[in-house]
């Protein structure tokens, strides 16, 4: 067994694509994998739902992984929400601001969720912190950066006294690579599983269901999603 396979991981699981992605990658890489949400007053807080939805098909689908998909944890961050003034957290339009990064930049999001995390791991024996950012295909939010990331991997191994890795098996890959990921890892059925059951959508829309999964079609999640998987599609039948 390699070294990499007898670590322990936490995944950064929301119930969204890439992050139920992440968590196949992970499944099929570590022989424990934990789970950590977090709920922090999302508009798309349906979200929350999916992953209870994804978690369970997980362990009755795939047998192969059932074994060493452990605990979940649900950590309320109310307080994320309150200081945040955003659209992916308040009522507001979708728009891009002068800085150039959309109003659904939620400021320390990831550098928060990551803090946390490593808190439950370090209690929990884990020593690998897995996440689904990506600086391909995204919203050009600064913290889903892999320089930002290697940064607070550093400030998170010296802070805890223990080394601590960041996995970010998507940061080079765009949308339609990250569907093709899925694929390797789980076959079509992972693919469908993702297709139909997480959720990605800004707004919140889990009732239209498209051929990339569920959500308005309009908002910016929604079109990264739709353009990747027409792209991995456009590949599958060439």
């Amino acid at each position: 067994m390699g070294e990499a396979m007898e670590r322990k991981a936490l995944v950064l699981f929301s119930g969204g694509q890439d992050s139920a992605t992440c968590l196949a990658w992970a499944l099929d890489r570590y022989t424990h994998v934990e789970t950590i949400g977090f709920d922090y007053g999302q508009r798309h807080a349906v979200e929350l739902e999916c992953r209870k939805v994804v978690l369970e098909r997980i362990r009755s689908q795939f047998p192969a992984w059932t074994t060493r998909l452990g605990a979940d944890h649900m950590l309320d961050l109310a307080l994320l929400g309150q200081i945040s003034d955003t659209a992916l957290t308040q009522d507001q339009e979708i728009v891009f601001k002068a800085s150039g990064l959309p109003s659904t930049f939620v400021p320390g999001r990831n550098l928060l969720f990551f803090t946390f995390a490593s808190a439950i791991a370090y209690r929990r024996g884990l020593s690998v912190l897995v996440g689904g950012m990506c600086e391909t295909d995204y919203s050009g939010y600064p913290d889903c950066r892999d320089k930002t990331l290697k940064a607070l991997r550093t400030a998170i191994s010296l802070g805890l006294d223990a080394s601590m890795a960041l996995e970010t098996p998507l940061m080079c890959l765009d949308k339609a690579q990250t569907w093709a990921l899925a694929e390797q890892i789980g076959g079509i059925p992972l693919v469908d599983l993702i297709r139909s059951e997480t959720h990605t959508c800004y707004l919140g829309d889990h009732t239209h269901l498209h051929p990339w999964g569920y959500g308005c079609g309009q908002c910016p999640a929604c079109e990264l999603r739709r353009n990747g998987y027409e792209a991995y599609a456009q590949l599958e039948a060439a």
